[in-house]
């Protein structure tokens, strides 16, 4: 049950994913110029008084954390980053494959 959870939230963050991409595409289209929205704009743009607190949270945690760790992760792409955490959650849920070559009696 608990897989199929994961997997689930795995499949409406790979379907999110591809949603940023199209909006990406698009507005690149319109403008004419390849047009990314990074992560941290779409953070900004769903939750600005989340996003506001973030960086003291972090900071107070360990401050090597955001300068180098954070601040490039919010200036990826934001498909690339929900895509690849979608692909992730997929991968580590799926099935154990059973071993060639043993009996599975």
């Amino acid at each position: 049950m608990i897989r199929f959870f994961f997997r689930v939230v795995g499949f409406f963050l790979l379907a999110g994913a591809f949603a940023a991409l199209v909006i990406d595409g698009t507005r690149s289209i319109a403008g004419g110029m390849l047009s990314l929205t990074p992560l941290g704009t779409t953070i900004a743009w769903i939750a600005p008084t989340k996003f506001a607190e973030l960086k003291p949270l972090i900071d107070h945690l360990n401050p090597f954390l955001w300068n180098p760790v954070m601040v490039h992760l919010l200036l990826l792409p934001t498909w690339l980053v929900i895509g690849g955490l979608g692909i992730l959650i997929m991968a580590l849920t799926q099935k154990r494959r059973p071993k060639i070559g043993y009996s599975s009696r």
